[in-house]
């Protein structure tokens, strides 16, 4: 592996450090990766009605803070139509779009790995148990 891979992380401040970290994490979280993957394949935007159905097993509450934290991230656009009823909708944004393509291949990764990382957690469980 090529040291200056990671070169980028020594001119980082301790605050950008901690701002990457806190935006990998949420990003990592249980529904935003699921919801950007959605809206992905939905390849328009959804109303929110649309992505209760295709988002299985979120709650109405959580998919609400859910999309509020990616808006704000500027990982999801939200559009309103002043209409009656109001009509609003959802898409990705480019950059959201990017950050999904990233994740994608680290995604693929570890589902091609799952059976390393299960032999491994096995072995430890025998040792642990003699």
């Amino acid at each position: 592996m090529s040291s200056d891979m990671f070169d980028f992380c020594s001119s980082m401040t301790d605050e950008q450090d901690a701002r990457a970290r806190e935006l990998i994490e949420r990003a990592a979280a249980k529904w935003p990766l699921r919801i950007l993957h959605v809206l992905s394949d939905a390849g328009a935007p959804l109303r929110f009605s649309r992505l209760m159905e295709r988002v299985e097993g979120i709650s109405q509450k959580v998919l609400t803070q859910t999309l509020r934290t990616l808006e704000g991230d500027g990982l999801v656009i939200r559009t309103l139509y002043p209409e009656v009823p109001p009509r609003v909708e959802y898409e990705l944004t480019p950059l959201g779009r990017d950050l999904l393509m990233q994740v994608a291949a680290l995604w693929r990764w570890i589902v091609e790995h799952l059976d390393d990382f299960d032999a491994r957690k096995a072995v430890k469980l025998t040792a642990a148990r003699a």
